[in-house]
């Protein structure tokens, strides 16, 4: 897989199974089918890591209910009380981050109701603060701790 701009570089267990490359997911705790969106998704929760997120207060491709659907956030992260922290949408490296992604996004966090979300294809990483009903835009993913709410 290629290597992604808007991570570090990270090292990974991965594994060959009847032709198809999979990856062990830390955060699930399972070998999961190594996609180009996956390969994006793994490196965001390196990342995470890396800014003091919690790995147990963190769910990967958690499901929600929206407009009598269910739908799958790629990331969230939650904090003690398990109130949404953190809401992430992950694209594959070649697919844009356009304005229909940040509608995406939108739409799932009117229903998770986050603090923080982003969205990623690995090249770029987009980063937003909801702050009482409006949006500020970050220039990186900030640290776990510079949000928590006191």
């Amino acid at each position: 897989m290629e290597e992604l701009r808007a991570f570090p570089a990270y090292s990974f267990t991965t594994q060959q199974r009847d032709g198809k490359s999979f990856i062990l997911d830390e955060v699930r705790q399972k070998w999961v089918r190594l996609t180009p969106e996956e390969w994006v998704r793994q490196h965001l929760l390196c990342a995470l890591k890396d800014y003091g997120y919690p790995r147990g207060l963190t769910a990967v491709e958690k499901g929600f209910d929206y407009n009598g659907r269910t739908w799958r956030a790629d990331v969230a992260v939650f904090d003690s009380k398990h109130s949404p922290l953190l809401l992430a949408e992950c694209k594959a490296p070649n697919v844009p981050i356009t304005e229909a992604v940040f509608d995406q996004v939108a739409r799932y966090n009117a229903v998770i109701m986050s603090r923080v979300f982003l969205v990623t294809n690995g090249h770029v990483l987009h980063c937003g603060v909801v702050d009482k009903g409006s949006v500020r835009f970050l220039d990186s993913l900030p640290a776990h701790t510079e949000i928590l709410i006191p």
